[in-house]
C-alpha cells in the first residue's frame, strides 16, 4: 500500500464511460454500462461485487482481449498515462490485434489471471515461458532473458528456482504456479497489474503468503495494482481504495478503512453484513434477499432497487449517478441526495 502522498493528483489509469456489451443473437447484455474508475499511481484498488457484475470484464476490457464478435467496447476512454514519456493513449481505441496493444500487455499492463494452470502453455517450461516475455518486450537477448527469469522466480520465493526452470506447469502445486504467474507479470516491470481473483483456490496459508509477496513486489517495482476479488478480507488488507460494482457500474468508490466503517451505499452495506466475522459468538449473517437482475433487462430506475431494503419511489424512477457525497467518498444512491 502506497504513502498517499500524491494519490489524487497522479493517475496512470483512467476509465470514462466505458461501455462494454455482448452481442449475442436474441439479446444484447451490457456487461459494462457507463464504468468511470481511476487508478492513483503506487496504490493498490480494490474492486469487488457479485459474479456476474463485470469486474472480469472490466480487466479484459482494459488489456482488450475480449472475444469479438461478441463482446465489443461501443463507448468511453481508457486512457494509460505512460510513466516513461508522459503521454497518454486511449487503449478503447486501439486495434486489439495491432502491435502497439501487444506492446503494452504486459509490458506496460500485466494480468495475473484466476486459474494459473488455464494460463501457463503446458508444452513450454516455465523458463521458457518467462524468458519469452522478456525477451519480446525488454529486447534483449536470450541469456539475458533467461537470468531475468531465473532472477523473478527468486523474488517469488519459489523453492529450487533452477530446477523449476526446467520443469513443466503440471510439475508444480498450485501455490507454486500462482508465483510463477506473478514472476510472469512483473518480469517487464508493468506500470500496472490486475491480479483477478490472485488467491481464490489457494489454502489460507498460502493465500497469505501470495498477498505478502504481492505487496512486497508492488513496493520494489512502483506498480499499482488493481485486485478483484470477492473476498472483502483480502481487500482490507491491500487495498488503498475500494471500488464496488454492481450490474456493470460503479455504485460506491472510497477509501479501504472509510468504506468498512462508513458504508454509504446499502448494497455494499449487505455486503459487509453477509461476511462472518472470526472470534463473533452468536453472529447472524444477513444474505443480500433477491438476485442480481439480468444484464439484458431495461432498466429505468435503480439497478439494486428490487433488493434493497432501503428503497424510495424514486429509485425505481431514476437512474441515481456515481458523485462525491463526502470528500473522497463517492456513492451513487438517492438516499443521499441532499448531500
Amino acid at each position: 500500500m502506497s504513502d498517499g502522498s500524491d494519490i489524487s493528483t497522479a493517475p496512470i489509469l483512467e476509465i470514462k464511460n466505458l461501455k462494454t456489451y455482448f452481442y449475442l443473437e436474441r439479446s444484447t447484455v451490457r456487461a459494462l454500462d457507463g464504468v468511470d474508475l481511476t487508478l492513483p499511481r503506487r496504490t493498490t484498488l480494490g474492486l469487488v461485487g457479485e459474479s456476474g457484475c463485470g469486474k472480469s470484464v472490466l480487466s479484459m476490457s482494459v488489456m482488450r482481449l475480449l472475444q469479438s464478435p461478441p463482446g465489443k467496447i461501443i463507448d468511453g476512454q481508457i486512457n494509460l498515462h505512460r510513466k516513461e514519456t508522459g503521454d497518454v493513449i486511449d487503449i478503447a481505441q486501439l486495434d486489439p490485434r495491432g502491435a502497439e496493444i501487444r506492446r503494452i500487455r504486459g509490458g506496460e499492463i500485466a494480468m495475473i489471471f484466476q486459474e494459473p494452470m488455464m494460463s501457463l502453455n503446458p508444452l513450454y517450461t516455465i523458463g521458457d515461458q518467462i524468458a519469452e516475455v522478456v525477451q519480446i518486450h525488454q529486447k534483449v537477448n536470450r541469456k539475458q532473458a533467461y537470468d531475468r527469469a531465473l532472477e523473478m522466480l527468486t523474488k517469488v520465493q519459489i523453492g529450487a528456482p533452477k530446477q523449476r526452470m526446467r520443469e513443466f506447469p503440471h510439475q508444480l502445486s498450485g501455490g507454486m504456479r500462482q508465483r510463477v504467474m506473478i514472476a510472469l507479470a512483473l518480469s517487464c516491470n508493468p506500470s500496472i497489474l490486475i491480479a483477478d481473483e490472485p488467491t481464490t483456490a489457494l489454502d489460507v496459508t498460502v493465500q497469505a503468503q501470495i498477498l505478502d509477496l504481492m505487496n512486497q513486489l508492488q513496493a520494489d517495482a512502483d506498480t499499482a495494482i488493481i485486485m478483484i476479488t470477492h473476498n472483502l478480507g483480502v481487500v482490507s488488507q491491500m487495498a488503498d481504495q475500494v471500488a464496488v460494482m454492481y450490474l456493470g457500474k460503479i455504485v460506491e468508490l472510497a477509501e479501504t478503512q472509510t468504506l468498512y466503517h462508513e458504508p454509504l451505499h446499502p448494497y455494499t452495506v449487505g455486503l459487509l453484513n453477509s461476511v462472518p466475522v472470526l472470534g463473533r459468538k452468536g453472529q447472524h449473517l444477513e444474505p443480500i434477499k433477491g438476485i442480481v437482475p439480468m444484464p439484458t433487462e431495461e432498466i429505468r430506475g435503480c439497478a439494486f432497487a428490487p433488493r434493497c431494503p432501503r428503497v424510495m419511489k424514486k429509485c425505481h424512477e431514476q437512474k441515481p449517478v456515481l458523485r462525491e457525497v463526502r470528500p473522497g467518498h463517492q456513492a451513487a444512491c438517492w438516499l443521499h441526495d441532499d448531500a
